[in-house]
């Protein structure tokens, strides 16, 4: 297997000089680059950019929408685990189905019916997650895998923009330290609030809401999955190799922003 072009230096800490390991993280930032592209193309089958989307969410919906999301988030931390006690992983195919399966009962009822369904699709997202971290290794039950699984949900979602500013999933391991599990919570559901607002916005017509919430709970479930085994795919090679994470996340970022600029650009909307 052939080197990928390996970024020329790191900015800040000590270079990497261990070739198996730049391969592991060119095929980590690959994943994560190919992650969104499905979301973008579904959400301009719904039309309109995001914030065009998101505007068509009634006010009351909007004024809810971050307690909701603090509240079903703060549920699914638990009900993912015990989700996990009693059914076995099934793998990605039977998560994305699930969900896929959530996202169109919940949008043939419309707006009410979306958000009834939001809940259940946060512990979906949140159990897939789980499930990853144990596939590489991690102890799900642990507070700092829970915590791990929660800062993917730092990123900015499937239908946000790819401007290339979009590392949250990065950037919450370094910026978060010394977090209990319910800061953390606290910190994520505004960010993940603003995602679930696109996804509610476009559920919110009944029946044609039931095919849209199929295919973006599909786009959902493949997303964070992906983010899930970028970010556990990085922690394992971190304890693997014995070198810092951070050093890791910085090359990570470098290798991110260089396929960035090497992509064609999306033509606009």
């Amino acid at each position: 297997m052939t080197s990928p072009d390996l970024p020329s230096r790191q900015a800040v800490l000590p270079p990497i000089n261990d070739p198996t390991v730049h391969i592991e993280i060119d095929r980590l930032a690959r994943r994560y680059v190919d992650a969104g592209g499905l979301g973008m193309d579904i959400l301009s089958a719904i039309g309109g950019s995001a914030e065009i989307v998101l505007d068509r969410l009634p006010g009351f919906a909007r004024k809810r929408l971050d307690r909701l999301t603090l509240s079903a988030l703060t549920r699914a931390v638990d009900a993912a685990g015990r989700t996990r006690r009693v059914v076995r992983d099934r793998g990605d195919w039977f998560n994305r189905l699930a969900s896929t399966v959530s996202g169109a009962a919940g949008g043939f009822g419309g707006l009410p019916g979306a958000m009834i369904e939001m809940p259940v699709t946060i512990t979906m997202l949140l159990r897939g997650i789980l499930d990853i971290a144990a596939e590489h290794g991690f102890d799900p039950d642990s507070e700092d895998t829970r915590m791990d699984a929660l800062r993917v949900f730092a990123a900015a979602g499937p239908m946000a923009a790819d401007d290339g500013t979009d590392l949250g999933l990065l950037a919450a391991k370094l910026s978060i330290t010394g977090q209990t599990l319910q800061g953390l919570i606290a910190r994520v559901a505004p960010r993940l609030s603003a995602v679930l607002g696109q996804k509610l916005a476009a559920q919110a017509t009944p029946v044609f809401g039931a095919l849209a919430g199929a295919s973006i709970n599909y786009t959902f479930a493949r997303y964070y999955q992906e983010l899930a085994r970028v970010q556990f795919g990085l922690l394992r090679l971190s304890r693997e190799s014995g070198l810092p994470r951070e050093a890791l996340v910085e090359a990570l970022q470098l290798r991110i922003d260089e396929l960035r600029d090497k992509r064609p650009a999306r033509p606009a909307r």
